[in-house]
């Protein structure tokens, strides 16, 4: 049974969400009430950041490392890893994942296919049970949302002609919480939502009329040609709201069961908005997603935190929160210490949770190398709360230059440039393997 020294955890990855897209960060483009309560009740952060694309994030996510330690290409994660779901198995927790995988072979065969099948099997990744689209191969991956193909404890489920991913994800989530109550539990929600193709939820009026097919072959290229819906952004809306209500549902689930003073639960997003979808924050702020850009709308996500009676409500605090510190995080929230050559590059901000000062960063660190046939540049940098370096020698002030539009360079520094330089550079010499 969960306890305050051994909580329940719950962490809930959103794909392709930015900060700006929650209500409780400002957005007024959609309703997202759940997330608010959940905000309001627990502590919401200003400064999360993780990589520009999704798997990238993911695996610093689940290892506590920086990538270019483990990074093996896109879609893929090293077949050896050890994971999240390792660390939790082992320190008797149990533990599932329900939502997207797409970490074993992502290439089709005509893009890079000589890493075709050369990521982790989801049966290997650590967790007693799974429920997970796109578990195989790209081509064969089907719809994540209506009719979906969900791959479930090694075997594909019938029965989908009309069901919605999520609600499959979600409904896996409750039933695992409701069957494990005697023991602690971690469990990791890869939420599809609200990834492209962008289209009707079980919400819009235009769900009951869209018939996608159970699989599609991979072709030229676009999500409609992909998974079988003319992707429109107008849908963005209401997959946003689908994916709020549908976490609601979850949360509303542990408040039955009475675990959710015994759960931590924590939300972020994988990386920015699509960037075709503008999002109005204040009423008057128009915010265009980053997805895949190295600026700031392509890194900087929601992060919200609720822990009833651990975690102080309404708290807003405005620490810089790298990508790989939600493992040590939530490894010394249920007091397990790693093996000791488990090495991570993580920082522990349960301190800062619990209302303590804790130990913030003073910076964080992005390695990005999507190692794709896509068109994504690699790029390190280095960011705090003002500046922002890059290893080719360009210098941002966020603060004033947020689309970073005007490089500054060494040789036109002024005294607080080269200082901030000065403190920056040297962080990418220790950021070796």
């Amino acid at each position: 049974m969960a306890s305050p020294d051994r909580p329940n955890i719950l962490l809930i990855m959103s794909d392709d969400l930015g900060y700006e897209a929650i209500g409780a960060n400002g957005c007024t483009s959609y309703a997202t009430p759940r997330l608010d309560a959940l905000a309001e009740s627990g502590m919401r952060f200003e400064n999360a950041h993780v990589m520009p694309l999704c798997t990238p994030t993911r695996v610093s996510l689940m290892t506590g490392k920086y990538n270019f330690r483990n990074y093996l290409g896109f879609g893929l994660i090293r077949p050896d890893e050890v994971t999240m779901g390792h660390l939790f198995s082992d320190a008797g927790y149990k533990t599932c994942i329900s939502g997207k995988w797409q970490l074993h072979s992502y290439n089709p065969p005509n893009e890079m296919p000589e890493a075709r099948s050369t990521g982790q099997r989801i049966e290997d990744a650590g967790f007693d049970e799974f429920c997970v689209w796109h578990a195989h191969h790209t081509e064969a991956k089907g719809s994540r949302y209506k009719d979906p193909i969900i791959y479930q404890n090694g075997k594909y489920l019938d029965g989908m002609k009309g069901k919605y991913g999520e609600d499959v994800f979600a409904n896996y989530i409750m039933d695992f919480a409701e069957r494990n109550q005697d023991d602690p539990w971690f469990i990791y929600w890869p939420m599809a939502l609200t990834h492209r193709p962008l289209e009707p939820t079980p919400d819009s009026p235009e769900f009951d009329e869209f018939d996608p097919p159970s699989n599609k072959t991979l072709g030229a290229g676009t999500w409609a040609e992909l998974e079988g819906w003319p992707d429109d952004e107008k849908f963005y809306k209401d997959m946003v709201e689908y994916h709020d209500k549908v976490i609601g549902r979850v949360v509303d689930k542990l408040d039955e069961l009475g675990q959710r003073e015994d759960t931590l639960i924590i939300y972020l997003g994988d990386n920015g908005s699509p960037v075709e979808v503008c999002t109005i924050v204040h009423n008057h702020n128009t915010i265009c997603g980053g997805k895949g850009l190295t600026v700031d709308r392509g890194t900087h996500i929601p992060l919200i935190c609720n822990w009833p009676g651990s975690i102080p409500a309404g708290a807003v605090n405005e620490d810089l929160i790298d990508c790989c510190d939600y493992l040590p995080t939530m490894l010394q929230a249920a007091g397990i210490m790693p093996p000791a050559d488990y090495f991570m590059d993580g920082r522990t901000f349960l301190p800062q949770l619990r209302g303590e000062t804790g130990d913030p960063r003073d910076w964080i660190f992005f390695h990005f190398e999507p190692m794709s046939g896509r068109v994504y540049r690699y790029a390190r940098f280095i960011r705090d709360h003002r500046w922002k370096l890059y290893d080719d020698g360009r210098l941002f002030d966020i603060i004033v230059d947020n689309e970073e539009e005007n490089a500054l360079l060494a040789d036109d520094d002024d005294d607080e440039r080269a200082a901030a330089r000065e403190r920056l550079a040297p962080i990418f010499e220790q950021m070796v393997n």
